[in-house]
């Protein structure tokens, strides 16, 4: 029988707090940069990148100057560009109506993060008003253009019941997607899927291998999961100095307050394995 200290996996799921900047930004100008097919396209490819250039250096008026014509020319990462001017405030007042307007266009025309990111919008109500149903929409757009932030967030909203109906097998198959793109969190979510045998067949080892996954790139929940795998002998061999080594790794992770559970418990039970000559 498991000794008195052990406590159980860590079962929440993550949610969606924060918007993304810099990593859509850069998708947009690696779009952009993909080829120029007439001397006009060259032109505002070329001072897209300028105001990519005065953006990375902190030159905001600049990048504006140069980025609000060919927004309002019709070039749909123009318009994603000022979008996240306006949600962080650079080079312009912080305005999230404004935000989302720019999003909205860019969005209409098809640009994944600009869909991903007005799913946020709407998730979380900045600027408009909260409308699940509507983020829904937008994170399928984002995901079926192969956005791993965006299948992630679908994989939630079917988890949860937000904005479509409760269904963990759609669940799954969007953290599968998010998981098999490097997603750290939707590979521990994918985990718990395993582990609890919901939206597929409960299966140990595929839920310590997505685990491990997770694990691997720090998420501390994922860690501490895998350690009570490796302390229980499900999906792994027992083994309680690997559970022990996982444990630490949980304590070794910022003390965050997403982290606090994860890293209580693992300080609990590795005293309790410190009392059994396991350290």
């Amino acid at each position: 029988m498991p000794p008195d200290f052990y406590y159980g996996k860590i079962k929440m799921t993550l949610t969606a707090t924060q918007k993304l900047f810099a990593k859509p930004l850069t998708a947009a100008l690696a779009a952009l940069l993909l080829a120029c097919a007439a001397p006009a396209w060259a032109d505002d490819h070329a001072q897209f990148q300028q105001g990519y250039t005065a953006y990375q250096a902190g030159n905001y008026a600049q990048a504006l100057r140069l980025w609000q014509p060919l927004a309002q020319k019709g070039n749909a990462e123009a318009k994603f560009a000022l979008g996240l001017m306006y949600d962080k405030g650079q080079g312009v007042a912080q305005n999230d109506r404004q935000a989302a307007a720019w999003y909205q266009k860019a969005a209409d025309q098809g640009n994944a993060d600009a869909q991903f990111n007005l799913g946020l919008i709407y998730d979380n109500g900045w600027g408009v008003a909260k409308n699940y149903r509507q983020a829904a929409a937008w994170y399928q757009k984002a995901a079926d253009q192969g956005n791993a932030d965006a299948q992630y967030n679908l994989g939630l909203m079917y988890y949860n019941g937000q904005g479509v109906a409760q269904n963990y097998r759609q669940a799954a198959a969007w953290y599968q997607k998010a998981a098999n793109q490097g997603d750290a969190a939707a590979q521990f979510n994918l985990g718990l899927m395993y582990d609890n045998g919901q939206g597929v067949a409960q299966n140990d080892q595929q839920a310590a291998a997505w685990y491990q996954k997770a694990a691997n790139q720090g998420h501390a929940k994922a860690q501490y999961n895998l350690g009570v795998m490796y302390f229980n002998g499900q999906g792994v061999a027992r083994n309680y100095r690997q559970a022990a080594a996982w444990y630490k790794k949980v304590l070794a992770q910022p003390d965050t307050p997403e982290n606090a559970e994860a890293k209580a418990l693992a300080r609990e039970n590795l005293q309790g394995l410190s009392k059994r000559g396991v350290r």
